[in-house]
């Protein structure tokens, strides 16, 4: 009888006591690295001239590809490889300047076993923090250790600071003496009595969120587990979005052409040429506006009180890009869209409240602010955006810090400036959305937000919230912050009330913040109180962030 063959598992060669091994992950898409390489290069030089100063030297753990022209890691499958080859005690750094899919790396960062730090360049050019708070909100899912530090030239007293406690301890941690445990927090008996109610409204009648198809862009941080998501009452039907494919297929062209119609009679412009590689055009346009009213007919065919498309990948090489139905979905004053019998106006007179880019956990805080909203007699209007960016405001308008909040689509025009008569559609850029679309885009009103999100961390929901304010700037100022990032995306220009850049940045566990607007400070503040009761009563471990409009605690 022969013997068994045993596998020889390669082991990868021990790193020296002063090296520093790094990992730079990417999009799936060729595209989108090939033009996001230079400023992860220059930001890589930077770190290597950082750690050089502090007697470390900074390795590469994988190699530039010459035929790609990046060095990206750019699929889970590479990500896999390259771990393989990566010693699993040494401190590990993931350098980011672009957008990552956090999956590449999944793998191998839960088994390595040594310091772990997660670093950004502190730039708008590309979606770099968005990518690194992703990676991080994934990696708290997952229960890896890890330490995080940003920077916008790696020589500033803070970053040296932090990085050094890493090399030293293997772990550094900031403070955070902005967040107050909902058990410290003073609220109302109304309040609580609402939010009490709701929670329980919502675990005996129960809803269904549409969910076409789980996991974008790699987001492991954006999908709830049943079994943390059921016993709220809400429960997913998982769609395909082969079906809304379909679906958009069939939708007649008058139907189409009357959606574009009333969105221009309303005032929205649409930026529109000839070229399909470069250009929005109205075919894009007319796919988009079919693409709309396939989602609501499908959401009302299942009973679904919230959708999420997860468009990136798979849809993308079908359809235009969803950010224009998203955007109109999220709104209450929209195209009516009749049921296929001409019987009924779906969901008339209010949002079909959608999910941008499929996460779940925007999609349940849609949901309870939603409701919360209705019954408070508040704008029901709400969505996500990407934690973009932040700058002073060079203009002097206001003495605050000032957040870039954007994102590709779902944004409702009651959040711009005169509405939908302050939308514009661009065509969404073709690194990213080669097929096209059109934007929403719009400039936010001045007001007054909550925002809040989602995350999981030790098995379990966790809800982060607090109060902000919504600010004019010029338009020179706000088409600077544009160009600083991506112009096409309606933006939010946010001053968080008592939170810092490095605060928000320390706790946050995502690349979305979910906003919404409130009719006043005072009003704003009770929301607030309404949305954390309702999350406590139903099992979600509550902290509320900063203070008040006023500067006045919560406890």
């Amino acid at each position: 009888m022969s013997g068994y063959a045993i596998p020889q598992t390669r082991k990868p060669p021990r790193a020296s006591k002063r090296q520093v091994q790094l990992v730079a992950n990417g999009d799936l898409r060729l595209s989108a690295n090939q033009k996001c390489w230079p400023e992860q290069e220059k930001m890589e030089q930077l770190l290597r001239r950082a750690l050089a100063d502090v007697g470390y030297e900074l390795v590469r753990a994988h190699p530039y590809k010459e035929a790609e022209k990046h060095g990206f890691i750019s699929s889970q499958r590479e990500g896999i490889q390259v771990f393989a080859g990566v010693d699993p005690a040494a401190p590990l750094i993931v350098a980011e300047a672009v957008w990552q899919y956090s999956h590449h790396l999944l793998p191998g960062l839960v088994s390595h076993s040594g310091p772990l730090l997660t670093c950004a360049n502190w730039s708008g050019t590309w979606p770099v923090l968005v990518g690194m708070l992703n990676l991080n909100g994934s990696l708290t899912k997952a229960g890896v250790r890890y330490s995080t530090i940003w920077s916008e030239n790696f020589a500033d007293e803070f970053f040296r600071d932090y990085l050094m406690r890493w090399l030293k301890d293997g772990h550094a941690k900031h403070k955070t003496p902005h967040v107050i445990k909902w058990k410290d927090v003073q609220v109302g008996s109304k309040e609580r009595k609402l939010g009490d109610a709701l929670a329980d409204q919502l675990r005996r009648e129960k809803t269904i969120m549409g969910v076409f198809d789980e996991g974008c862009m790699g987001m492991f941080n954006a999908i709830i587990p049943d079994a943390l998501l059921n016993p709220l009452g809400v429960f997913k039907e998982r769609l395909s979005q082969s079906t809304l494919y379909y679906e958009t297929t069939q939708v007649p062209d008058e139907e189409a052409r009357a959606v574009r119609r009333w969105m221009e009679e309303r005032g929205t412009k649409f930026k529109t040429g000839p070229n399909e590689l470069e250009d929005l055009t109205d075919a894009q346009v007319h796919q988009q506006c079919k693409t709309y009213i396939a989602a609501l007919r499908l959401a009302d065919d299942f009973g679904c009180q919230t959708i999420g498309i997860r468009y990136q990948q798979g849809l993308k090489d079908l359809l235009p890009a969803s950010g224009r139905a998203e955007g109109a979905l999220n709104n209450a004053d929209r195209p009516p869209v009749r049921s296929r019998d001409g019987a009924r106006v779906l969901y008339e007179g209010e949002p079909l409240p959608h999910f941008n880019e499929v996460d779940e956990c925007s999609g349940l805080d849609a949901l309870m602010t939603n409701r919360i909203h209705k019954a408070m007699g508040q704008p029901v209007e709400t969505t996500l955006h990407d934690l973009r960016w932040g700058d002073v405001d060079r203009s002097g308008t206001v003495p605050d810090y000032v957040w870039v909040f954007e994102i590709s689509g779902a944004a409702p025009p009651a959040h711009f400036i005169n509405g939908w008569a302050g939308a514009v559609s661009e065509r969404q850029p073709p690194m990213y959305f080669r097929l096209g679309g059109g934007t929403v885009k719009g400039v936010s009103k001045p007001g007054e937000i909550v925002w809040s999100r989602i995350y999981i961390d030790d098995g379990e929901l966790r809800m982060d919230m607090g109060r902000a304010g919504v600010v004019e700037l010029p338009m020179e100022e706000t088409q600077r912050r544009w160009d600083a990032t991506t112009p096409q995306w309606p933006i939010m220009h946010a001053v968080t009330y008592g939170v810092t850049r490095d605060q928000m940045m320390a706790r946050h566990k995502a690349n979305h913040i979910q906003v919404a607007y409130a009719n006043s400070a005072d009003e704003a503040d009770k929301v607030l109180l309404v949305k954390a009761a309702m999350a406590d009563a139903l099992g979600i471990k509550v902290a509320v962030c900063g203070t008040k409009k006023n500067g006045k605690g919560w406890a």
